[in-house]
């Protein structure tokens, strides 16, 4: 009989990689992508990363990290890249938040309020990635470039945020129909 604690570190071996091969793939070839330096919008790139959030604080730093590779692989800009790799620290947050609740019955609500809280933690720590991004470069940070970044980076990454936590949110409720997915998300 196998030792269920193998099973599950197994399961989250595999996660893990199939949510990062996921995230690494989607920056590089997705056709809906719109890059204005230093924004950038890339649908559905959040997605394996909201996924590993239900699964476990380790699976969605991995993932976090295959996702900011997926970006420089991709070619993108440093500035874009940077800012994936500040997800790490909304993942954090939202993956020790879950790890609290009974995140297998959670409410439309209460799904949606913690969409908006992780979107504006993200929106949050990518403005500060840009700003001091820019401010350790030659470029003239002024108030239009404030609220260009305000604006662009972070209203426009809440609203990414919460569109691909939508998506995310469908495929996690077809995922977690298998009890495969449950167990491993304990």
């Amino acid at each position: 009989m196998q030792n269920p604690r193998y099973r599950s570190s197994v399961f989250k071996v595999t996660a893990s990689a199939l949510l990062i091969a996921i995230g690494i793939l989607i920056p590089m070839v997705s056709p809906i992508r719109v890059i204005i330096e230093p924004a950038s919008f890339t649908l559905a790139s959040h997605v394996a990363i909201f996924i590993a959030m239900f699964i476990s604080p380790a699976v969605a730093v991995a993932v976090t990290f295959g996702t900011t590779l997926g970006f420089f692989l991709g070619g993108f800009p440093l500035i874009i890249v940077i800012r994936a790799a500040s997800h790490v620290i909304f993942v954090i947050a939202g993956s020790l938040y879950l790890q609290r609740i009974d995140k297998f019955n959670i409410s439309v609500i209460h799904l949606r309020i913690f969409s908006l809280a992780v979107a504006l933690i993200h929106a949050l720590f990518e403005l500060i990635g840009v700003l001091l991004f820019y401010f350790g470069t030659n470029v003239p940070v002024d108030s239009s470039l404030f609220l260009w970044a305000l604006g662009f980076v972070g209203l426009g990454t809440v609203i990414h945020s919460v569109v691909d936590m939508e998506i995310a949110n469908i495929v996690r409720l077809a995922l977690q129909k298998q009890r495969h997915f449950k167990e491993l998300a304990r």
